[in-house]
């Protein structure tokens, strides 16, 4: 009687999934509906909760995200970095959950926690089952106020938080940005990088740590987001059940009052460090995002900052004095900032950038905004949002930020207020806020006659929105069901003027949005040999300019169509893609179409890229990452040089750029690109008889005669000799371990394999590896493992990773081994294997049901001419296997002595420090 009930409640629960309820159609005592906006629909719980549910039956996930109106800017002195700190310990567990991270594993949820100047949040994306959604409000539920907050776990994690920090420290930009933040805040904490000092991370008690979780871990100070496939009266119960019962403390939250005084004059920072590229930013200050001015500076930032139109882009890349440029706005609860900034390669004048940078900051006046400028960049941030509405578990959690902004339907309103941007608007703010006496960069100058930027301060949220309802809602699409026998069903297949093989699963979607790959395969070993410098160079050129559109002119195109797209190549193989909605999408198609057969390599394009190329490769000589991953991959794969999937060393790629020319990156792709090979996939909101149409007028007749012989890689046994790479003042090292296997995906051991490493080196921070060397030892940041297995040849890569301070790096190679020895003496336990099995099909699931993995998905099955339902037959066999069973397969494979490891670091840092007496 039991079990019939139980059956009952899941049936129920699955019906109420599937409808579409009328928001507010039902009451329920103690929750109060607060308002509905554009699919969102607000509540408030008696304790001061704010809950937020936004329904979305195309999904087949849920996303449950909280969001805490804490972050760094509440921080006290001696507090620094406190409440990432406590963001950490939060996967401690509690007395009810003791091993967050296995719970999360167990339940295939994508999961993290994330912490800013205004907030903290933690959200998992989960199969949208009704034992999931109990499962993760009852944990957030439980650990908002029963969490560990123990010193043992303050110990361990505190080395970890500084691993973070010291990986940071190996990038120029994050460190400038951290002492220019610091230099732009007098008085408020936003001058506070969130990471925090180093002493206070290893100094801050446990009494104060616990006083900050208890103060602000409450309901009346969080906001709930529940998205996805969800029944909103069904999902309300639940809240109320686990969240209901947490009474509203009695304390009052302290009140924030500070604010930073008018700007009276430049101020400078400059940082010295081993490196290879240069750097330079300026930094405005700005009102807060509720203040109406906040969009006008959005729009100036797309303006300033886009690339290609933008007008540094055209003032410092085009000419030649950056490689690279950027600029964005940080709109925050209180005054924020305006960034904008160039990389220089090292050869060049970083004051020839600065100067240009200067200008087109503060000479706006002198040279106001167009009216072509205005709608361009208004035309992408609308984009940009629409897009972004399309996917429910991004608006789930890129609400965190505006809920702690003061209001999430500021988010709406700063949508409409863009769109009412003018250019009186822009050239009023540009003239308020960017100039002389406003502006952090790199050098101080003082002035008799300084300038005082006094800010505005923000009108009431509430009397801001008041009678404020949006727009109407995004139209929705079917629920599909990605289980493999229904994609089987569902997909399409055809063939379009005998060389180009189509594959489709036509369905509803949120948005009528349609995704779209173009794979073209090309070449063979004999006609590719020597051609390598050309394949990637020739991918980033294709959207540069063709015979009908400058490379402004393709990137204003596509955004007048809602559409975004790419392009790029390897050896032997080229691909485009595009995102965009059923009333564009044969428009949109043709523009694509037009990038792959009618690029036309404009010499300045080439220089632009070559030279932010270089600037890149000069940034990763010292990089411990890069230069610890080039050379396992030569290991891996040691073929002389001149072989097409050759891979060069830093060196070698950065005198390949000068070694050919434009006419010769032509010929390359005269050559070899064609309709010859092609696969297209579609998922979406499509017509298949109208998408075939066009691919035939736009492809049948692109033809060459070049053959097409894919190059298959042998089994090689790669040379295990140690390799140790020192990377001076780099705070943060990288270990590796990568072995090579005989073994073919299809091989009888592989769903073996795959469950044991993933048991050793996957899921969310708790596996083998990571247990061992972040939670329990605190060496490192991030740890895992994977096993890639080819499909083509029996060759399987083995990678195991971590990331650690140079000095621990030898501490967490000996773990490594000590881990997997471990694991093929002892073996795994039920619990472990059962956990395994259920996180990688609940993965593999959430996967099937984003489009961009499923168009994927349908390329390679016919690519490697197979059917997903082998796919299928493959998770059969992985359920099955016994804990015995998977140790035995990985006892034949995996040795800790036989293995490459590989470490890059300051080892010179590491060796001294080693040497030093324990205090």
């Amino acid at each position: 009687m039991i079990g019939y009930q139980r059956l009952l409640r899941s049936i129920t629960f699955c019906l109420l999934v599937l409808a579409v309820c009328t928001p507010n159609a039902f009451a329920l005592k103690g929750v109060e509906k607060v308002v509905q906006t554009e699919g969102i629909t607000e509540y408030r719980l008696k304790n001061g909760l704010q809950v937020l549910l936004f329904p979305d039956p195309t999904k087949e996930t849920v996303t449950v995200n909280i969001t805490y109106h804490v972050g760094s800017k509440h921080e006290n002195y001696g507090e620094t970095g406190m409440a990432h700190l406590l963001e950490h310990l939060l996967f401690k567990g509690t007395p009810k959950h003791k091993d967050i991270p296995d719970e999360l594993t167990k339940h295939g949820a994508k999961a993290n926690g994330t912490t800013w100047l205004d907030r903290t949040n933690y959200y998992e994306t989960f199969n949208a089952t009704e034992e999931n959604l109990r499962w993760a409000l009852e944990l957030e539920a439980d650990r908002m106020v029963n969490s560990f907050i123990k010193k043992e776990h303050l110990d361990s994690e505190m080395t970890v938080v500084r691993n973070e920090l010291e990986r940071g420290e190996n990038s120029p930009f994050r460190v400038l940005m951290q002492k220019m933040q610091a230099a732009s805040y007098m008085w408020h904490n936003y001058g506070k990088s969130t990471i925090g000092a180093p002493s206070d991370l290893e100094n801050v008690s446990i009494e104060r740590l616990r006083n900050f979780y208890e103060t602000y871990y409450q309901p009346d100070n969080a906001t709930l987001i529940v998205a996805g496939k969800i029944d909103e009266e069904a999902t309300l119960k639940l809240i109320k059940k686990y969240f209901g019962k947490i009474k509203k403390p009695k304390r009052t939250l302290p009140t924030l009052y500070t604010q930073e005084t008018p700007s009276d004059g430049e101020r400078t920072v400059t940082v010295r460090r081993v490196g290879d590229i240069q750097l330079v930013m300026a930094s405005y200050h700005t009102p807060s995002a509720v203040h109406p001015d906040s969009a006008a500076i959005a729009v100036l930032a797309n303006i300033i900052g886009d690339n290609p139109t933008g007008r540094l882009y055209k003032n410092a890349v085009e000419t030649g004095i950056a490689s690279q440029v950027f600029a964005w706005d940080q709109s925050l609860s209180d005054a924020g900032s305006f960034r904008a900034g160039a990389i220089v390669d090292k050869q060049k004048d970083l004051a020839a950038a600065e100067a240009v940078l200067i200008e087109q900051m503060e000479t706006l006046t002198a040279t106001p905004v167009t009216e072509a400028e205005l709608e361009r960049a208004k035309r992408s941030i609308a984009k940009d949002f629409e897009k972004a509405m399309n996917n429910t578990e991004s608006v789930a959690i890129g609400l965190s930020d505006w809920v702690t902004t003061g209001d999430w339907r500021l988010r709406f309103l700063q949508r409409d207020r863009i769109a009412e941007v003018t250019l009186e608007d822009v050239q009023r703010v540009a003239k308020a806020y960017f100039t002389q006496n406003n502006r952090v960069v790199g050098r101080f100058i003082p002035t008799e006659t300084p300038q005082r930027v006094t800010l505005p301060q923000p009108e009431s949220v509430a009397s801001l929105l008041e009678g404020y309802v949006g727009k109407q809602n995004v139209s929705m699409g079917e629920a599909f069901d990605p289980s493999y026998d229904n994609i089987a069903e569902r997909t399409q297949t055809f063939t379009v003027a005998d060389t180009i093989q189509v594959a489709m699963i036509p369905k509803k979607t949120r948005g009528e949005t349609v995704r779209l790959n173009i794979q073209i395969n090309y070449g063979t070993l004999e006609s590719l040999t020597d051609t390598q410098a050309y394949a990637g160079i020739v991918g980033q050129m294709l959207d540069k300019g063709t015979k009908n559109y400058t490379r402004e002119e393709m990137k204003d195109q596509f955004d007048k169509l809602k559409t975004y797209a790419g392009y790029g190549s390897n050896p032997g193989s080229a691909w485009a893609w595009m995102e965009t909605d059923k009333e564009n999408l044969i428009p949109a198609l043709q523009l694509l179409a037009e990038g792959l057969k009618n690029p036309t390599f404009p010499q300045s394009e080439l220089d632009v890229i070559k030279s932010a190329t270089k600037v890149s490769l000069e940034y990763s000589l010292q990089d411990p990452n890069t230069i610890a991953q080039t050379e396992a991959s030569r290991r891996l794969l040691p073929v002389d040089k001149g072989h097409p999937h050759y891979s060069p060393t830093l060196q070698e790629s950065i005198d390949s750029l000068n070694s050919y020319s434009r006419d010769e990156l032509i010929e390359y792709y005269n050559r070899f690109f064609s309709a010859n090979n092609m696969i297209v996939s579609v998922v979406g909101d499509v017509e298949p008889e109208v998408i075939l149409k066009e691919l035939e007028a736009q492809f049948a007749d692109w033809k060459n005669d070049t053959p097409y012989v894919h190059i298959v890689e042998d089994y090689n046994a790669i040379d295990t000799t140690p390799a140790v790479f020192d990377t001076p003042d780099k705070e943060n090292g990288i270990f590796l371990a990568v072995n090579l296997y005989e073994i073919q995906a299809d091989h009888e051991d592989v769903p073996a394999l795959t469950l044991g490493n993933y048991v050793f080196g996957g899921g969310f921070i708790n596996s083998r590896l990571a247990t061992r060397l972040r939670q329990k030892e605190g060496w490192s940041y991030g740890a895992g493992a994977s096993l890639s297995p080819s499909k083509l040849s029996p060759r399987a890569a083995f990678w195991g990773y971590a990331i650690g301070a140079p000095q621990n790096l030898d501490n967490i190679e000996q773990g490594f081994k000590e881990e997997l020895a471990r694991l093929l003496e002892e073996g795994f336990t039920e619990e472990e294997i059962k956990n395994a099995k259920s996180g990688i099909v609940q993965r593999n699931h959430v996967a099937r049901s984003e489009d961009k993995n499923l168009v994927q998905m349908l390329t390679d099955q016919v690519f490697y001419k197979r059917s997903v339902l082998e796919d299928k037959k493959f998770e059969q066999a992985l359920l099955a296997l016994t804990p015995e069973q998977v140790q035995k397969t990985m006892q034949r494979y995996f040795d800790p002595d036989n293995m490459l490891y590989i470490k890059a670091g300051d080892m010179t840092k590491a060796k001294t420090q080693a040497q030093q007496p324990a205090q």
